[in-house]
C-alpha cells in the first residue's frame, strides 16, 4: 500500500474514530486515503482549530485526539493548539504534510521545520524520511502520546514519503529505549506517607489535572472517604471531586474559593496529587502552604521539587498510587478539622444583582448549573469567561469541565466544544466564552452548522477585553487598548449560519433564556450583556 494509506491503516489500528483537519497540497495524498476510510474527517475553518477540537474530543472520550495539517502555516497555524495540550497534559498525535524530501531546507514555497519549532512543547516528534517508517513510528507515537505523563506527539511526513509503496505491518508491541513510565508508587514511600498522614491533624489533599487524566476520580473518593480528609482542587482538577460531596472545600489560588484558600495556609499537611502548583494556585505567593509539610505525588518526576519542596516525593501513575494508599489509610484523628473549615462565612454566596441592562455572570454560571443534567459538559474559554465559570459551575455527578489551564489560550472553546460533542453526541456541551475569545474562532459556527451538530454557546459580552482591563485598572488605574466598542451584532452572526439566539440584558430573563437553548434541536447562541466594570472576585 502507499505510505499514505498506511496512516491511515494506522489511525485504524488505533482505533480511531474522528480527525479534525484542514488539507492542503502536501497533505493531499493522506487525504486521498482518508476519503475510502470510515473514519470521520471535521473540516475546521483553521488549523488552531483543529488541535483544540482534538484537544476536547481527548478529554472527553478517554481516548487520544488527532489532527492533521499540511505544511508551513498550516503547520504553524497547529502551533498554539499543540502548546495549549502540552501545557495541560492532553494526548494526541498531530500529522503533518511536510514538502517532498528531497528540497527540504532549501526554503522552498510552504516549506517549514516545524519539527524543530515545536520541539519544546511536544513529548516527541518524528521527521519521516522513509515510508518504512510509517508503522512503528506511528504505533511509537501513540504510545509516547497517552502513556506516562500524557502529551501531544508530532510526526511530520513529506508529501513524496505519502506516496512511496511498502509492505504494512503494525507492529503488536513497542519498544523504546530510555522510555518507561513510573506507574506503581514506591512501596517504601507509601509507608512513609501513611505514617505522616496518621500523625497529622489537619491534613489536606491538593487535587490537580493529573487526577482527571489518570481516570482516578473514584479511586481520590474512596481515599479521601476513608480518611476522613478534605479535598481541594487546581482550577484543571475541577471535577476531581464532586461539587456536593461533604469533604469538598473548592478551588485554591488567585482566583479561589475563601475556604479552599484557608485551608491550604492553615493545613499541616498538605498532599498534592497530579499537580505542578503554579503561580495561579499559590495566588502569587512566594510560599505556598507555608504551615504544612508538602507530600507530591506525580507522574512526571520533572514536577517533583519544581514548584513546591515536598518532604515525601512520589513518582507514579495516580490512579495506582492513591489505590495503594486507600488500602492502608485508616480514618484520621483530625480533632474537628473539616468542622473548623466548613464555617458559613466561607460558604459560597449567591451573586448580587448586576447594574440595570446587564445581566451578573456569576449568577448566570450558577444558574445554569442548577439547570443542566449531571452529565454536562462546560467548556470555558480563557479571560473572566473562564473565572466565573470556574467558581461558579458546580461539578456533580459526571459533569465535566475543560479549559485551557497552563497555556491560557483564547478562542479554546467553541473549538474544543467541537470536539467534545464529537465525544459526546448525546450529551449537553456548553461553550462558555467571552466577546474576545469568540472572535478568535467565529469561524468555528461554519463547521458546527456543516456537522449539523447542537452546542449551547453562552456568550458574556462586556466589549472589553475583560480580564486585561482588570489587571490594568488594578495595576494602574486605568485601561488602554482593551475596548471592542467595534463588535458585530452576535445574534446576527449566528443567524447567518443558521443558528437561533437570544439577547438578555437582565437576570430575570435568563431562565427563560436558558430554558429555549437547552430545549432547542440546534446550537443555541445566548448572549449576555455584561456591565464593562464587572470583575471576577
Amino acid at each position: 500500500m502507499k505510505g499514505a494509506q498506511a496512516i491511515v491503516r494506522c489511525l485504524e489500528e488505533e482505533n480511531i474514530k474522528v480527525v479534525f483537519g484542514y488539507p492542503g497540497a502536501t497533505i493531499v495524498p493522506l487525504y486521498e486515503a482518508l476519503r475510502t476510510s470510515d473514519i470521520k474527517h471535521v473540516l475546521v475553518r483553521q488549523e488552531q482549530a483543529a488541535a483544540h477540537s482534538a484537544n476536547g474530543y481527548a478529554r472527553v472520550s478517554g481516548t487520544t485526539g488527532v489532527c492533521i495539517g499540511t505544511s508551513g502555516p498550516g503547520a504553524t497555524n497547529l502551533v498554539t493548539g499543540i502548546a495549549t495540550a502540552y501545557m495541560d497534559s492532553i494526548p494526541m498525535v498531530i500529522i503533518t504534510g511536510q514538502v517532498n524530501s528531497a528540497v527540504i531546507g532549501r526554503d522552498v514555497f510552504q516549506e517549514i521545520d516545524i519539527t524543530g519549532a515545536t520541539e519544546p512543547f511536544v513529548k516527541h516528534s518524528y521527521l519521516l524520511k522513509d515510508a518504512e517508517q510509517i508503522p512503528g513510528t506511528l504505533r511509537e507515537a501513540f504510545h509516547i502520546a497517552g502513556t506516562g505523563r500524557p502529551g501531544p506527539v508530532l510526526v511530520d511526513v513529506p508529501v513524496d514519503i505519502q506516496k512511496q509503496d511498502i509492505d504494512f505491518h503494525y507492529p503488536e508491541k513497542v519498544v523504546i529505549r530510555g522510555y518507561k513510565p513510573t506507574y506503581n508508587g514506591h512501596a517504601g514511600q507509601i509507608t512513609r506517607i501513611i505514617r505522616k498522614l496518621k500523625s497529622s491533624r489537619k491534613p489536606l489533599v491538593c487535587a490537580g489535572g493529573g487526577i482527571l487524566s489518570a481516570d482516578a476520580v473514584c479511586e481520590l473518593r474512596l481515599f479521601a472517604e476513608k480518611a476522613g480528609i478534605p479535598v481541594v482542587h487546581t482550577m484543571m482538577g475541577i471535577g476531581a471531586l464532586a461539587a456536593d460531596h461533604p469533604l469538598y472545600l473548592g478551588m485554591v489560588g488567585s482566583h479561589g474559593h475563601p475556604c479552599a484558600n484557608r485551608a491550604v495556609s492553615q493545613s499541616d499537611l498538605l498532599v498534592v496529587i497530579g499537580a505542578r502548583i503554579g503561580d495561579r494556585a499559590t495566588g502569587g505567593k512566594e510560599v505556598f502552604a507555608e504551615n504544612a509539610e508538602i507530600i507530591h505525588i506525580d507522574i512526571d518526576p520533572a514536577e517533583i521539587g519544581k514548584n513546591i519542596k515536598p518532604i515525601i516525593p512520589i513518582v507514579g501513575d495516580a490512579k495506582i498510587i492513591i489505590r495503594q494508599l486507600a488500602d492502608k489509610i485508616q480514618p484520621l484523628e483530625t480533632n474537628g478539622w473539616l468542622e473548623q473549615l466548613h464555617t458559613p462565612q466561607n460558604k459560597k454566596h449567591t451573586a448580587p444583582k448586576s447594574k440595570k441592562g446587564t445581566v451578573n455572570p456569576a449568577y448566570a454560571i450558577q444558574l445554569l448549573g442548577s439547570m443542566v443534567d449531571d452529565e454536562a459538559i462546560v467548556l470555558a474559554d480563557v479571560g473572566q469567561n473562564q473565572i466565573w465559570a470556574a467558581r461558579n459551575f458546580e461539578l456533580t455527578g459526571s459533569r465535566k469541565f475543560l479549559t485551557s489551564g497552563g497555556l491560557g489560550t483564547m478562542g479554546y472553546s467553541l473549538p474544543a466544544a467541537v470536539g467534545a460533542k464529537a465525544g459526546a453526541a448525546g450529551k449537553t456541551v456548553i461553550s462558555v466564552v467571552g466577546d474576545g475569545g469568540f472572535q478568535m474562532s467565529l469561524g468555528e459556527l461554519g463547521t458546527i452548522s456543516q456537522q449539523n451538530i447542537k452546542i449551547f454557546i453562552l456568550l458574556f459580552n462586556n466589549n472589553r477585553l475583560g480580564m486585561v482591563r482588570e489587571i490594568q485598572d488594578k495595576t494602574y488605574s486605568r485601561t488602554y487598548g482593551v475596548d471592542l466598542d467595534g463588535n458585530p451584532d452576535f445574534l446576527k452572526l449566528a443567524e447567518a449560519y443558521g443558528f437561533k439566539g437570544i439577547r438578555v440584558a437582565c437576570n430575570d430573563d435568563l431562565e427563560a433564556a436558558f430554558t429555549e437553548a437547552l430545549n432547542c434541536h440546534e446550537t443555541f447562541l445566548v448572549e449576555c450583556m455584561v456591565d464593562p466594570e464587572e470583575r471576577t472576585l
